[in-house]
């Protein structure tokens, strides 16, 4: 089952979550390893916002999702490999993207939820408008998620050839944006196919 994730949400989202989480036998979960300096800045665009109260977030965070005695599984990149994919961006991108990520942050926090995530939050297998187009083909979506989706899709194949056999559940609590990775990757390497969906309430209107 793929879980669809935000890194701000209403903390009901992530209790609803985590509840669900607790019927699984393997959670397979997003999260860059290790720190620096580059990672720290760029999270800044969305932990700003959980801070002010009136906003009614939460930002995600492992302790609060993940239920304990399930086994969990981190095949994502480190921080250093992360900032290695970004600078290989030209120079006034990286250096704007650095630069860009607080002052989002900041909008976020002051103008709440409403001030990027109406639109943006959508995840589409196609793009449905030019402006969703021109998001997919972006150059610094492709060196923030390329490689953070062979690692996960690769960590995903060794799971179905060494427990394909076994009745377990398996959950991939990963970022919405990675997910048509996860559902190409799944249906065209091991013949996967959606079977069902259950909306969960991302964002409660203030």
């Amino acid at each position: 089952m793929i879980f669809p994730m935000v890194h701000v949400a209403s903390p009901t989202f992530y209790s609803q979550v985590r509840i669900r989480l607790r019927e699984f036998d393997l959670i397979v979960v997003e999260g860059i390893r290790g720190k620096s300096v580059g990672v720290s800045a760029l999270t800044l665009a969305y932990r700003f916002a959980p801070r002010r109260r009136r906003n009614g977030l939460q930002e995600q965070r492992e302790a609060l999702l993940l239920p304990e005695g399930v086994q969990v599984v981190n095949p994502d990149v480190t921080a250093a490999e992360a900032i290695a994919d970004l600078k290989t961006l030209p120079r006034w991108t990286y250096l704007l993207l650095m630069v860009a990520a607080p002052v989002m942050g900041l909008v976020f926090a002051l103008r709440g939820p409403r001030a990027f995530l109406d639109e943006d939050l959508v995840v589409e297998d196609l793009p449905s408008t030019l402006r969703a187009e021109m998001l997919a083909d972006d150059p610094v979506e492709h060196a923030m998620i390329d490689r953070r989706d062979q690692r996960l899709l690769a960590a995903l194949g060794e799971i179905h050839a060494e427990r394909g056999d076994e009745p377990i559940r398996v959950a991939v609590v990963y970022g919405a944006g990675h997910v048509p990775a996860i559902v190409s990757g799944l249906r065209n390497r091991h013949g996967y196919r959606p079977r069902e969906a259950e909306w969960l309430t991302v964002l409660v209107p203030a």
